[in-house]
């Protein structure tokens, strides 16, 4: 089946990183600055733990090892090094950095999948990431050594906690929101002592703050990670990882509309060649001829 066959989970799984695109517009306007940490950790633990309170299930054997590994890939150490890149960066710059995930995925696809070198898909990765550049990247963007880095390793951290989603699926009979429970509740209890090691005491959180956070938490956390995570284990993992160009795509667009940025000619072009990444992302692959049958077994046939 095509990957267009799969459209409504392709829908569904695209959710996350459209809801994802708000997380820029959210730090910036709505949460008290010099916190990054402590915004993953609101992001994550609480709704771990209602997630876990709803379906009442926990991991069995060796899926305890394996969920908190990829809890602190997908959650504990991505989100920080994601917050951290938007307050240390302009939002252009971090979206790019970001942007790079799809291609350490097609590698990771190779070296831990075991699946065959694609350069189709590394090209048009290159695009993807051409194309949020031209969108999302201003003249004066000011690049900060601490961000930059950051927003780097929380790409490649977030592609290895994608891989490693894929290549071990999800247990028989755990539904995704039990399945994205255990990684938020597993990065957020990593999370916990080290936000309060490096950032001390948490921030006074006014009714704005407040808001922020639980968007955050109950969608961008919650309800996002169980389609994520479902669409990893249903979609081609690949094709998964492109649809993640749709949060800088989202976070330009909110500029936009609630920040009184404007889109010139250079990033509605970047636009066109994001959106034609994340289209070909959800193609088949070419189809290989299947080789000749040799003549003596069409023979004996």
């Amino acid at each position: 089946m095509s990957n267009f066959g799969n459209l409504p989970r392709t829908v569904l799984t695209a959710l996350a990183p459209l809801v994802w695109g708000t997380t820029y517009v959210v730090t910036t306007e709505l949460l008290p600055q010099g916190h990054p940490l402590f915004a993953g950790l609101l992001r994550a633990l609480p709704a771990g733990l209602v997630a876990l309170a709803i379906t009442r299930t926990l991991p069995r054997g060796a899926w305890w090892g394996k969920a908190a590994v990829l809890g602190v890939l997908n959650i504990g150490l991505f989100l920080p090094l994601l917050f951290v890149a938007a307050e240390r960066l302009p939002g252009g710059v971090a979206a790019t950095l970001g942007a790079a995930q799809p291609l350490v995925v097609a590698v990771l696809a190779v070296t831990v999948l075991r699946e065959s070198p694609s350069a189709r898909r590394v090209l048009w990765g290159i695009v993807g990431v051409v194309g949020v550049g031209l969108v999302v990247i201003g003249p004066n963007a000011a690049l900060d050594v601490t961000g930059v880095v950051a927003g780097l390793a929380g790409a490649v951290t977030m592609a290895l906690g994608v891989t490693l989603t894929k290549r071990w699926g999800r247990p028989e009979g755990v539904g995704a929101t039990a399945f994205a429970g255990w990684q938020l509740a597993a990065g957020g209890l990593f999370l916990v002592p080290i936000t309060f090691l490096v950032e001390g005491a948490p921030p006074a959180i006014d009714l704005a703050a407040g808001l922020g956070y639980l968007w955050l938490g109950l969608v961008g956390g919650l309800i996002s990670y169980a389609l994520w995570f479902h669409g990893i284990t249903v979609l081609p993992v690949t094709s998964v990882a492109v649809l993640g160009l749709l949060s800088p795509l989202v976070a330009a667009v909110l500029g936009v509309v609630l920040l009184g940025q404007t889109l010139g000619p250079v990033q509605i072009a970047g636009f066109g060649l994001s959106l034609a990444a994340i289209v070909a992302g959800q193609l088949p692959g070419p189809v290989r001829p299947r080789s000749a049958v040799p003549p003596l077994e069409r023979t004996l046939s």
